[in-house]
């Protein structure tokens, strides 16, 4: 609550009056928060494994490199995409966290990190093409919707 005094020039009472502040809009919950800082940590945390795997290992000379790496990276992806799914939808909700928004997140996170995944493989086995890439695209688009039709 704010007071404010009138000028001299308008008419009324002279002295304070209270303004009511504008709809402020409510702000993130200590659980919302504290659960994007924890995963957002954990996704900084793979993503040094990733980057630690990538500099030390040869995906050519040792094969299982390859596996580690793309799961480290599709980890490292998934994790980061969480948080920032949820936030997306809580600004679109005008910022109300809504019962399921949490479950949502992490299953576009995972299906972020399940694609950037199969990409980095197909990259390093050599196989990876722009048709196979838009199909996955494709089925992930169709499988996300119809998980996420309202009810």
């Amino acid at each position: 609550m704010h007071l404010l005094r009138i000028p001299r020039h308008l008419p009324g009472e002279r002295g304070h009056v209270t303004i009511e502040p504008a709809a402020r809009l409510a702000r993130v919950e200590a659980r919302d928060r504290l659960g994007n800082l924890a995963i957002l940590t954990a996704a900084g945390v793979v993503w040094l494994l990733a980057l630690l795997i990538l500099f030390t290992r040869d995906p050519i000379d040792e094969p299982s490199a390859r596996f580690i790496g793309a799961a480290l990276i599709g980890l490292a992806v998934g994790l980061t995409a969480i948080p920032l799914a949820w936030l997306i939808v809580f600004a679109r909700h005008r910022r109300i966290a809504y019962r399921g928004d949490w479950t949502r997140a992490v299953r576009r996170g995972a299906w972020a990190g399940l694609f950037v995944a199969v990409l980095v493989l197909l990259r390093l086995e050599g196989v990876l093409a722009l048709p196979i890439v838009l199909f996955m695209l494709a089925l992930i688009v169709v499988a996300e919707m119809t998980l996420s039709a309202e009810r």
